[in-house]
């Protein structure tokens, strides 16, 4: 697994990815258009350009072929804090891509950004997510109700996280 920036080359791949339903469904938008991917890589592309970057939202791919198959982020949340997310195609699922990017993305926060704390907010039904995070050995902390608004209805986030100390 590779992490590196998007580029506007990687619309078709994004698409395939946040246009897919089986995708959303567990993620906190629903699916997007060819626009609107575009979008999300035009934002994400001028977002790593700010100085001092607050997010490193980047394409994930397999050694040795460029194609996106999923992205993981880091965003600021407060006082060195970090959010972490992650979606990765649905034919490439099961095959711990999202768990590498995962691992590196908070790896890289915590050695190379001196953040101390990475959470995530998950849907309750994702069992695939949540027992991933907690692999990672991320902290369930509790319930968010109604935290997110997708697919025509809110949804609760379980959250998790994942203090500099506890990890490694």
């Amino acid at each position: 697994m590779v992490l590196r920036e998007f580029s506007i080359r990687d619309v078709e791949d994004v698409l395939a990815i946040i246009g897919d339903d089986k995708v959303t469904r567990w993620l906190s938008f629903d699916s997007r258009d060819r626009d609107q991917a575009i979008a999300m890589i035009e934002g994400t592309l001028e977002r790593a350009q700010q100085e001092p970057r607050t997010e490193y939202y980047l394409a994930v791919a397999k050694h040795g072929d460029d194609h996106v198959i999923g992205f993981a982020r880091i965003g600021y949340a407060g006082v060195k804090a970090g959010k972490l997310g992650y979606a990765i195609a649905a034919e490439e699922w099961g095959r711990g891509y999202a768990t590498d990017a995962a691992r590196t993305l908070t790896t890289y926060a915590f050695t190379e950004l001196g953040l101390h704390r990475i959470s995530a907010a998950i849907g309750p039904e994702n069992a695939a997510s949540i027992a991933m995070v907690e692999q990672l050995g991320f902290t369930r902390e509790g319930v968010l109700r109604d935290h997110v608004y997708t697919n025509g209805a809110w949804r609760d986030s379980v959250l998790y996280s994942v203090l500099s100390h506890e990890w490694g």
